[in-house]
């Protein structure tokens, strides 16, 4: 029988010690289509192994509403093919810069403070959660011939909680649902972490992006015996929107990755191939030393400055990671499979058809509720997309200033009908007062939850409520558009379209909505991907084909949204732009495609 087995001098395989040569892939980031060019990346560049985390709330956005859990067993199932190694993390936390940390708005709804913890009424969902997707892993267990070597128990918990009753409860689940590989955790090579997250009998391991010696130090006070792992050694980062890309120097990675290996450590290498955030699934941070400060949105690609990056492509961190590699392999590395082809004739798509936002949400939204205060979007069960909440100001009265307390993350407001400014978390009131009477509208998006930190599943929409001077306007109408509306078969197709010059006759309700339009492309089944701007557009989402690419920002630093190459169609291709606060040129642009941060000055990551 084939084993894989953690002692005091190591791992072991079928009895040999081998070294764990690992790669972050997440399956839920990389078109299904793709997934086996991209493995194939990660053999060429010297890996034995591949990880990938899985978010709850992907397949299970509503409770009881299971999607695609075989999504999982048919990635293992390709990294089997690709002749890898899995190490698999379930959570049900994940982190990842995922939306709330993959775990369910629904969950983070109902136990609040509770998530994460010994409640047996937050565990309940959690042991229905994995008797569900567990079977994915346990027939791809390597004992049972498959690729399946190591499993975690939950995430970096050490930088989140203590409760040591949960831990060991999460691992002792894991074991009823028939896990027998060896299961680990992982956390920052702090003693606090570590001891908050250790279990015993578990492997710990380590995240970091340099300073291996140390590092391991640390883990060694807490894992005086086994094999030392990097579970996480941060090659790159991710961007915000607003704010610098972040890199991380070839060279100074390449050495990083270097000492992990002199130290006779394992190595997972975070990420090795990022890919993309599609369909609003980008989680967010909050700054400062505790992340309980300024909200940080995460960007729709996350290319991470990986060694592979965005597109496939191999970067100067591939070639230099993959001369490391070579060094403590004991044959000649795989040649790489060709790269990817991008749009070789640039193509521009002319959007001919609009639908006002409000005829939007007539056609694709959730029933209007009525309530004394602004229901938060956890509340109408909205994870991805926009709430319009309406309410009126009672009059006569003078003009005083009007603002949302709590508001989470950003509003467009309207009084009768007229724009009246955009609001914020940091710029909670509109810049003119209101009088009374009025009709108050604010469109309220979620910029994607917190996925790290104390404020992890902090709800969305307005938290607080609507102030007009210092008293609260009650009696609120709220209506969520949630973004899956758009994937239901013929929904869009249905919606009230007029010529797009109806948009800019429409005076400020013409500057959202959503716009479709159509372009040509020759050659589709030979592309590997394209790249789609939004020159003059302000925010909002994109579809090609009916396959959400993500949230676009003017803020940056993203500019270019990655298309991939299986969504587009030989002739005709359909795009659909929804904007939700001020329309650019009634077109948009596809070419080769960049990588996000190529020949872009930004913040160096150690």
């Amino acid at each position: 029988m084939t084993d894989f087995t953690v002692g005091d001098d190591g791992f072991r395989f079928d009895g040999k010690p081998v070294r764990l040569l690992s790669g972050a892939l997440h399956y839920f980031r990389v078109h299904e289509e793709q997934w086996e060019h991209r493995l194939a990346m990660l053999a060429a560049m010297g890996l034995n192994c591949v990880e990938t985390y899985v978010p709850w709330n992907l397949h299970e956005p509503r409770e009881g509403e299971v999607r695609d859990v075989g999504a999982l067993g048919r990635f293992l199932d390709a990294v089997e093919r690709a002749g890898l190694w899995a190490i698999v993390r379930p959570g049900p936390y994940i982190c990842a810069e995922w939306e709330n940390g993959g775990l369910p708005v629904w969950v983070t709804g109902r136990f609040g403070r509770r998530v994460r913890t010994r409640d047996a009424e937050y565990r309940a969902v959690v042991e229905r959660w994995f008797r569900e997707l567990l079977p994915q892993v346990v027939q791809r267990q390597v004992v049972r011939g498959g690729p399946v070597i190591l499993v975690q128990a939950e995430n970096e918990y050490g930088s989140f909680g203590s409760d040591a009753v949960y831990l060991e409860w999460l691992a002792g689940l894991l074991r009823e649902c028939g896990v027998t590989v060896p299961l680990f955790t992982s956390d920052g090579p702090e003693d606090h972490m570590l001891t908050g997250g250790s279990v015993p009998g578990l492997l710990a391991t380590a995240n970091f992006g340099s300073g291996a010696r140390e590092g391991f130090e640390v883990l060694r006070r807490h894992q005086p015996k086994g094999p030392l792992m990097c579970m996480e050694f941060w090659c790159g980062w991710f961007d915000h929107w607003g704010a610098e890309p972040v890199l991380r120097d070839a060279e100074e990675a390449a050495g990083a990755l270097r000492e992990i290996l002199e130290c006779g450590a394992s190595v997972n290498i975070y990420m090795a191939h990022g890919g993309t955030n599609f369909a609003g699934w980008a989680g967010a941070n909050r700054g400062g030393p505790l992340q309980d400060g300024e909200f940080q949105p995460t960007v729709t690609s996350y290319d991470y400055d990986a060694p592979v990056d965005e597109y496939g492509r191999a970067t100067e961190k591939f070639h230099l990671f993959r001369k490391v590699l070579q060094e403590y392999a004991e044959e000649p590395l795989p040649e790489l499979p060709p790269e990817p082809k991008g749009l070789a004739v640039p193509v521009r798509a002319d959007l001919t058809g609009w639908a006002g936002l409000g005829d939007v949400l007539a056609a694709l939204g959730d029933p209007e509720t009525e309530s004394g205060v602004p229901p938060a979007f956890e509340e109408l069960g909205v994870d991805r997309g926009l709430v319009r909440y309406r309410v009126a100001v009672p009059g006569p009265r003078q003009a005083y200033p009007l603002g949302a307390s709590g508001l989470r993350d950003r509003a467009v407001v309207y009084v009768d009908g007229v724009r009246a400014g955009v609001l914020t978390e940091e710029s909670g009131t509109l810049p003119e007062p209101v009088a009374g009477p009025a009709e108050v509208e604010l469109w309220v998006e979620s910029l994607g939850r917190v996925n790290y930190g104390p404020r992890l599943g902090e709800p969305k929409g307005i938290t607080g409520g609507v102030l007009h001077e210092r008293q609260y306007l009650h009696g609120v109408r709220a209506r969520g558009l949630r973004l899956e509306a758009f994937e239901a078969p013929g929904a869009v197709a249905a919606l009230p379209f007029g010529p797009v010059e109806a948009a800019v006759g429409a005076g400020d309700a013409g500057r959202t909505g959503l716009f479709r339009g159509e372009f040509t492309v020759e050659g589709a089944a030979g592309l590997g991907h394209a790249g789609l701007e939004l020159p003059g557009w302000t925010r909002g989402f994109v579809w090609v084909n009916g396959f959400c690419l993500g949230r676009y920002w003017s803020a940056g630093p993203q500019r270019i949204l990655y298309v991939p190459g299986p969504v587009l169609r030989e002739g005709a291709n359909e795009v659909w732009v929804l904007e939700l606060e001020d329309a650019g040129g009634p077109w948009v642009e596809l070419g080769p495609g960049v990588p996000v941060r190529a020949g872009t000055p930004g913040v160096v990551q150690r």
